[in-house]
């Protein structure tokens, strides 16, 4: 039972809150029962199970417990209502494998919209979720939470989006640009077979070197007063009307 904050093992799981601590431990933090029991379903490698004292919890064979007071897993919690339990988990490098349906995202930095955006891709069936410089990282605990584990269904790749685009279209993928400039509205498109959806930054949108990539442009048609959709509305809208 680790009792005092002081302990090196909490200063090193509470820097974990910072993506550079991250990269360099290749960990990351998740936290709370459903979450943890996500990643433990996953393939992702679990190192540790942080517990709470009094909480309950059934720890795998194989994956270390520890088990911490309240005022110590308070110091390591970005809850505002702590569940007591966390799991350090192993930072996971996916490989892209060709598929028939991707999101590219780039620099989206909310991190609820890029949650949600990997969510909806899950649930809509996509084969990954590619993420571009200057994104929120997808390993930043709201990001998570906003998953709700979806993080761990599908790869999420980070990278060059130029670079991606040029093997997508190789492949034969279609790619399309979620913008405004010299666009079509959505719904006036055939869906191709193999496709993959650019979606943007919040304010700015998609950089235009990437934009310019794209086979089509597309825009979803405002019919009340509202000067645009929130990005992960937006994304959602495209994703499930590319799956069907």
């Amino acid at each position: 039972m680790i009792t005092s904050i002081q302990n090196q093992k909490v200063k090193e799981w509470k820097k974990l809150h910072k993506r550079k601590n991250r990269n360099k431990a290749n960990v990351f933090l998740v936290e709370g029962h459903h979450l943890v029991e996500e990643v433990l379903k996953s393939d992702f490698v679990v190192k540790e199970l942080i517990v709470r004292e009094g909480v309950e919890v059934e720890v795998p064979d194989g994956v270390e417990r520890t088990d911490v007071s309240e005022q110590v897993f308070a110091e390591i919690a970005e809850t505002e209502t702590p569940q007591g339990v966390a799991a350090v988990v192993e930072l996971k490098r996916a490989d892209y494998q060709p598929g028939r349906l991707t999101l590219l995202v780039d620099s989206v930095q909310d991190p609820g919209n890029l949650g949600t955006m990997i969510r909806t891709a899950d649930a809509a069936g996509f084969n990954h979720v590619i993420l571009g410089k200057g994104t929120v990282d997808p390993y930043n605990d709201k990001v998570i939470r906003a998953t709700q584990g979806s993080l761990f269904h599908l790869p999420v790749i980070q990278g060059d989006l130029a670079e991606y685009v040029d093997v997508l279209k190789a492949e034969g993928v279609d790619v399309w640009a979620s913008t405004l400039t010299d666009a079509s509205p959505y719904q006036d498109l055939e869906v191709p077979d193999k496709v993959a959806l650019i979606v943007g930054n919040e304010g700015q949108g998609i950089e235009d070197a990437i934009s310019d990539l794209a086979d089509q442009r597309v825009y979803i048609p405002i019919y009340g007063q509202a000067e645009s959709l929130n990005v992960a509305v937006a994304s959602a809208v495209l994703m499930y009307h590319l799956r069907s």
